[in-house]
């Protein structure tokens, strides 16, 4: 049986506490909530379960004096990319493993200014880091390099996603971290904080499927394309106003020193119907090389009438808990899985 703390309870947050409750090899023990009206609600209530008898609190002291096992980290990321990393080593350096879907697939591509503290809080509380998700953690990171592994020769891996933003009733998010309604003509976010934020997140994938196929990154080039709304949209969160963005695509288009390319590319979109696409969520995978490859699946909930963002957070929130035994195992430090099998030129970096 494994000790969990949920940290936080989002879109994301909600969906992993409601798999820790209901797994029969999990166990509740401490619930951190941001949100002020959370403060003294059973865990049960929020997740809309039979009380747990664990009470949510904003007390991180209380959090820390805890005896558990691992912490699943689940806050809303946040300009600047490295503001939560003083939260994420009080819970390791504390003693508790942590699970975050909010980076740190790869730390140490941030120098070690960034990642020396955390490694530091890692060693003081003998634990582990893992960074762990759907995108970025999975498509790319797992599933991209597995397929790989289908090639004699790879000369480009592209990965891309659709996310329908037109369900989620959260204004901050969508209007904020997303990027919908701004004013292309008073602020081009595709070179501001927003940017950087989302390529401080990407890069950990660039580096983590650069290690997985023995090279490294030569250089990244960021390709970020907006769509602006053609009338006013109305969606779950507000109205998109005519002229303003409408859509965000993230893509950057890296070089490997070893002369392979590799694009991620992550679509915000307020209507897939922008994009000539009436598949609301959906994954590309396609690699260039002998034989080409390609691969395109949509996640859908069992019940038609919910949004169609649950799937992909019920997905995110498997690929989270499918992982706890393994990174509670990990020897303290960073966790990566180990790709199965992706393509590689040779067998040995050694010469």
């Amino acid at each position: 049986m494994y000790r969990v703390i949920q940290c936080a309870t989002g879109s994301i947050g909600r969906s992993t506490l409601r798999r820790i409750i209901d797994h029969p090899d999990l166990a509740l023990v401490g619930l951190y909530v941001y949100g002020k009206n959370k403060v003294g609600l059973d865990a049960g209530v929020i997740a809309k379960r039979p009380a747990t008898g664990v009470i949510a609190t904003n007390n991180m002291q209380e959090i820390l004096s805890l005896r558990a096992d691992v912490v699943i980290h689940t806050s809303r990321i946040t300009i600047p990319y490295a503001r939560q990393n003083a939260e994420v080593e009080q819970f390791l350096a504390s003693g508790k493993n942590v699970i975050s879907v909010n980076g740190y697939f790869y730390p140490e591509v941030h120098g070690e200014a960034y990642a020396g503290p955390l490694r530091t809080a890692c060693l003081r509380g003998s634990s582990t880091l893992a960074g762990v998700g759907l995108n970025p953690g999975f498509i790319a990171e797992r599933l991209a390099l597995v397929m790989s592994g289908l090639c004699a020769q790879v000369d480009h891996i592209g990965s891309f996603e659709m996310v329908d933003g037109s369900y989620i009733d959260a204004p901050d998010f969508v209007f904020g971290t997303m990027g919908f309604g701004v004013d292309p003509a008073v602020t081009d976010i595709t070179q501001g904080h927003l940017a950087q934020l989302y390529l401080d997140l990407y890069i950990e994938t660039f580096a983590y499927v650069a290690e997985a196929m023995g090279t490294r990154i030569a250089a990244i080039n960021p390709d970020h394309r907006l769509t602006l709304a053609p009338e006013d949209m109305k969606i779950a969160a507000g109205i998109i106003r005519r002229g303003t963005v409408a859509a965000t695509e993230w893509r950057w288009n890296a070089e490997f020193a070893d002369g392979r390319k590799v694009t991620h590319s992550l679509l915000w979109t307020s209507s897939p119907k922008l994009h000539g696409d009436d598949d609301p969520v959906h994954w590309r995978i396609e690699i260039q090389g002998r034989p080409n490859v390609r691969l395109s699946f949509s996640l859908e909930d069992p019940d038609p009438a919910v949004p169609p963002s649950r799937a992909g957070a019920d997905a995110t929130a498997a690929t989270v808990i499918q992982a706890i035994p393994y990174v509670c195992a990990a020897k303290p430090g960073f966790f990566r899985y180990t790709p199965l099998a992706p393509f590689r030129e040779r067998f040995s970096t050694e010469e």
